[in-house]
């Protein structure tokens, strides 16, 4: 009797092995992960504690990324709390400057307004926009995240600009127009990566936003 004749004969009589259970630890089936011969009763209890195994680490993966999500929640919260504290526009850069380097882990970011703020003189690290880049930036409707676009890039970050490998873009806006362009940059290229989640990326710009507009005429 051929395998499929057997494998047919088993699924259109699901009874035989009740009829017949004493076969299921005494017929011989090689083990599956070395040459000795099992029982089918110790092969289906193998292959549920890989089923279990892989379970736990899938559940592990959740955990972790529950962790991650719970830190991020945290620095975003710390972020928000010194935005709100700021009472300045220089204390404003301080605490971007701090959180985004020292909390966020981002190595390169540079703040881009399309107006000269009137306090420009305790800022010498910003830069202004050209049109371009302000027309790119004004048509944004959540962060740009991937490699840097054409748009003069190297004048955000200086002498830095070769080490940054991916960017991502965040239109800060007072009262539904665009006001400035915050730029963070990393030397990984897959750290800000297409279709990645915006939603913290997002928050960071609506407190920015927020703060620079009540510490700052731009003029």
């Amino acid at each position: 009797m051929k395998s499929q004749e057997v494998l047919s004969y088993l699924q259109e009589n699901p009874q035989f092995f009740e009829e017949h259970a004493e076969l299921l630890s005494h017929i011989p089936i090689p083990h599956p992960h070395g040459g000795r011969m099992i029982s089918i009763t110790e092969r289906q209890m193998v292959s549920l504690r890989e089923k279990n195994r892989k379970l736990e680490n899938k559940l592990g993966e959740l955990l972790h990324f529950g962790e991650d999500n719970d830190a991020l929640s945290d620095k975003v919260h710390r972020l928000a709390v010194a935005m709100i504290s700021a009472a300045t526009l220089q204390a404003v850069l301080h605490s971007l400057n701090f959180y985004l380097r020292d909390d966020f882990g981002v190595p390169y970011f540079a703040l881009c307004f399309w107006e000269r703020p009137d306090a420009i003189a305790e800022v010498p690290d910003f830069v202004g926009v050209n049109r371009a880049l302000r027309s790119f930036a004004e048509t944004l409707t959540q962060p740009y995240c991937g490699a840097a676009p054409a748009h003069d890039a190297a004048a955000w970050f200086g002498e830095k600009a070769p080490e940054v490998r991916s960017q991502a873009l965040i239109t800060l806006r007072s009262g539904g127009g665009a006001i400035a362009l915050l730029a963070l940059g990393s030397k990984e290229g897959d750290h800000f990566y297409e279709d990645m989640g915006t939603l913290y990326l997002e928050r960071i710009g609506e407190m920015l936003s927020a703060a620079l507009v009540r510490v700052q005429r731009f003029v």
